[in-house]
């Protein structure tokens, strides 16, 4: 409906004006039911706030920010997708950034005060910075934190159990009657928590299942790439026992890890099965289709975003670390089709 006013949306929803306010402004916390139905209605009736005008009487600019390690790196480009989904249903516009885990340029991102940026909020997906650098940057720009790092509840920060997801994607090779899996993606230095959390996942899963833990079936890299994760399944393969099953702690390593394979005569799964993890689109389309632990973007984005507004109204509770969900899809990487 073009042109919807508050009204409108009221009467779709079948709630007061007032509740779709708090809604849209982000002013008053409402409940998860009366919030989806709101949120349908706005949708229905493609309501567009008069942001400009809201905006010069706040003093604000009625922007966000997502910043981002590699904007090329498919699961932050589709969780980019639903950031902008979630924000343009609170009336905000999103600007998207890349910082190439460049420390230096998440601090300055993180310094600017919250009165000289074009952007009333900031998601950050970091690298390179650490969680004192962090803690120093009190009273500047609005944050939540996306992924990576571990901050102990330091911050608003949203995340998947990344132990939980390794250690089920590890025990569905296990369950496969897999008995040499190796895990490719490891990142042992000061900034690589989240790989370090999946290796710890993955040991657990071994070891509950009674297996031994090879040192020389998990292999680290630098990044989660493509050709990272090919180069570190030759590694895997040309050892005297190679392994029969790979947890890889990405989708992109996963794709890399099957075109290796591949290449070197073997097949997908039969003589090695492969699992990743990230849920990326691209992997509904691989050959074979790959198995993956898949976070809910969706529920990510709208959690961070309704977060970040509520910090910047002043009515975001206190810190916390919130746990996203995630599910295992079961494809022909691990299970032949």
């Amino acid at each position: 409906m073009a042109g919807a006013t508050l009204r409108d949306v009221a009467k779709r929803a079948g709630v007061s004006i007032r509740t779709v306010s708090n809604v849209v402004n982000a002013s008053v916390p409402v409940s998860e039911e009366l919030r989806t139905r709101v949120e349908a209605a706005l949708e229905e009736l493609d309501y567009r706030p008069n942001l400009v005008a809201r905006n010069l009487r706040r003093g604000r600019t009625g922007m966000l920010a997502l910043v981002v390690p590699e904007l090329d790196v498919p699961y932050f480009a589709e969780l980019a997708r639903e950031v902008i989904t979630a924000a343009r249903a609170h009336g905000y516009v999103v600007m998207l950034d890349q910082t190439d885990g460049d420390g230096d340029r998440e601090r300055e991102l993180l310094g600017r005060d919250s009165r000289a940026t074009m952007f009333d909020g900031l998601l950050l997906s970091p690298l390179s910075i650490s969680a004192d650098e962090l803690r120093e940057r009190a009273n500047r720009v609005p944050v939540v934190l996306l992924g990576e790092h571990i901050f102990n509840g330091d911050f608003h920060h949203v995340a998947i159990d990344n132990v939980a997801a390794a250690r089920e994607a590890t025990n569905h090779l296990v369950a496969l009657g897999r008995r040499r899996i190796a895990a490719i993606g490891d990142q042992p230095y000061s900034t690589g928590e989240t790989a370090q959390l999946r290796t710890i996942g993955y040991r657990q899963a071994l070891e509950r299942a009674g297996l031994p833990v090879d040192e020389s079936l998990v292999v680290p890299t630098p990044r989660f790439h493509r050709h990272l994760g090919a180069r570190a399944m030759e590694q895997l393969l040309a050892l005297p026992e190679p392994p029969d099953a790979v947890f890889c702690y990405n989708d992109l390593l996963a794709i890399g890890a099957m075109h290796a394979v591949a290449r070197a005569g073997l097949r997908v799964p039969e003589d090695v099965a492969v699992i990743g993890v990230d849920g990326i689109q691209e992997g509904e389309y691989s050959s074979p289709t790959l198995t993956t632990i898949a976070p809910d973007k969706a529920h990510i984005a709208g959690l961070a975003v309704r977060t970040l507004a509520g910090i910047i109204e002043g009515t975001a509770p206190s810190p916390s670390e919130a746990r996203a969900p995630y599910r295992l899809l079961i494809r022909g990487s691990t299970v032949a089709e």
